[in-house]
């Protein structure tokens, strides 16, 4: 995706909160980073893929914390994507791709997509599957 602003050279990484943090800590005790091609320091942060439940939304300042099974992380910049059929709302089940703004205390995002996947149980029984696989495809 060569030109867009949010500098995006990779598709975006599926990934689990839990994920997020340990490669905080890897890279906060070691120069390298398990991300490879797609994160390092000191460079852009890469654009990535997770899904979670909706705990909470403060549309005055366009976040929502969301879980997964691994653990909570943040969205902002919800006020600057595009309106759907649905805003989100605690208890809906969401995908969401960002870019990764922060890890600590725990892996924030401003957000580029979200979508309502509640419709569906199977994308939230699968996400888990889907992530464990990707990783073990890709190193």
């Amino acid at each position: 995706m060569a030109g867009a602003s949010w500098g995006a050279a990779a598709p975006p990484r599926k990934v689990m909160a839990a994920q997020l943090r340990r490669e905080q800590e890897a890279s906060s005790s070691s120069s390298s980073s398990s991300w490879s091609s797609s994160w390092r320091p000191g460079r852009p942060p890469a654009v990535v893929w997770m899904q979670g439940t909706v705990l909470a939304v403060d549309e005055a300042a366009g976040r929502a914390r969301l879980t997964d099974p691994t653990g909570p992380f943040t969205a902002s910049g919800l006020h600057r994507l595009p309106r759907g059929k649905a805003r989100p709302a605690a208890g809906m089940y969401v995908m969401i791709m960002g870019v990764v703004e922060s890890f600590c205390p725990e892996p924030c995002l401003q957000a580029v997509k979200m979508t309502d996947l509640s419709g569906n149980p199977l994308h939230k029984s699968m996400w888990g599957l889907e992530v464990e696989d990707l990783h073990s495809a890709i190193p």
